[in-house]
């Protein structure tokens, strides 16, 4: 068994040798593959168009930056957050309508009319790979990156550039119409809460109207013109108690005078508790106007600037893989040549 093994490795080390000096009969292949395969890849690394990539970091606002969307937000839980405007942003950020509508009105006018013609699904597709949307790090989870990928570096900052202020423009619409929305909401309570009041007021002047209006009957049919006179306590207690039933002792006189004065009152706004106030704040709910210029829903962290180093090709691997396939290729050569050598002879 011994001997069995010995001669097996043997014969391994009889056909390691035999391939090696194969391989070095045929070191010419070998060198002429490997320069070629090299050359090749030289030449493509220095021809090849190269790809830039620029980056835009963006994080969230501050609170003073968003203190306009709270205008005439009192309640606590009517207020905006910059965590929640921040939050819009970036699903406007990400989201595939803002894409799409990137890849139509920008993408696709920068690239030649035969591109154009070509599969919109590909091109979707390289634009995905052109355009990306990443979170920093789990270390920084409010900090996002918009990476352009272009053959002209300014052009890939410009693109992220617009990217950013695209998504921004349509969050704050977003925002801008949650804001009116709610205002005119409290508009229309303000409105009917107005109105109500206003209402109440006439039906509670008539309802007067009416009250006086018994009570003249009543001191009509006793005579009674002008209130009585009362000394001591009686007096106070007695005038201050003249509502109700005791009405019709303030006199006919007094009594006729309040009734036409009341039947002849205009408005009673005048009357009306906190009346004014809400007449103020239904003018300026109804006229909000909220500028977009006035907010901020993100802020830049760092400048933009156009790169300066391409991220493609890497001549150096391009190399390296250039004269690690050639060699491969030409021991496969030289083994195959060998192998049929052999088999002939």
């Amino acid at each position: 068994m011994r001997s069995e093994r010995e001669q097996l490795g043997y014969n391994e080390e009889v056909d390691f040798m035999d391939l090696m000096r194969g391989l070095w009969k045929q070191k010419f292949l070998l060198v002429v593959t490997t320069l070629l395969t090299t050359l090749a890849a030289v030449i493509y690394a220095f021809m090849a168009t190269p790809v830039y990539e620029a980056r835009l970091f963006v994080k969230p606002p501050t609170q003073n930056d968003i203190s306009q969307l709270n205008v005439g937000r009192n309640g606590e839980g009517e207020r905006v957050t910059a965590k929640g405007v921040y939050e819009s942003y970036l699903q406007n950020l990400q989201s595939e309508l803002q894409r799409r509508a990137f890849f139509r009105d920008i993408y696709l006018p920068s690239l030649n009319e035969q591109a154009r013609k070509g599969s919109q699904d590909e091109l979707y597709s390289e634009f995905g790979k052109a355009l990306q949307v990443r979170m920093v790090g789990p270390d920084a989870p409010n900090r996002y990156y918009v990476a352009v990928r272009a053959t002209d570096p300014q052009l890939a900052a410009t693109w992220a550039e617009k990217y950013v202020q695209t998504a921004s423009d349509r969050a704050k619409r977003e925002l801008i119409a949650d804001a009116k929305a709610d205002a005119l909401i409290k508009a229309g309570n303000l409105k009917q809460s107005i109105f109500a009041s206003r209402e109440s007021a006439r039906k509670q002047r008539e309802d007067q109207i009416a009250l006086l209006t018994e009570a003249l009957k009543v001191a009509r049919s006793v005579g009674l013109e002008k209130p009585p006179i009362i000394s001591n306590t009686l007096s106070n207690e007695v005038s201050a108690g003249m509502d109700g039933a005791l009405v019709y002792m303030r006199g006919s006189k007094a009594l006729e005078a309040e009734i036409a004065n009341l039947r002849s009152r205009t408005s009673d706004d005048p009357f009306i508790t906190d009346l004014r106030s809400r007449e103020e704040a239904l003018t300026f709910y109804s006229n909000l106007e909220i500028k977009d210029s006035v907010f901020e829903v993100y802020r830049q962290d760092g400048g933009v600037e156009a790169p300066d180093r391409p991220i493609k090709p890497n001549k150096l691997l391009i190399i390296a893989l250039g004269v690690i396939g050639g060699l491969f290729i030409g021991v496969v050569i030289a083994v195959m040549r060998g192998l049929t050598t052999r088999s002939k002879a």
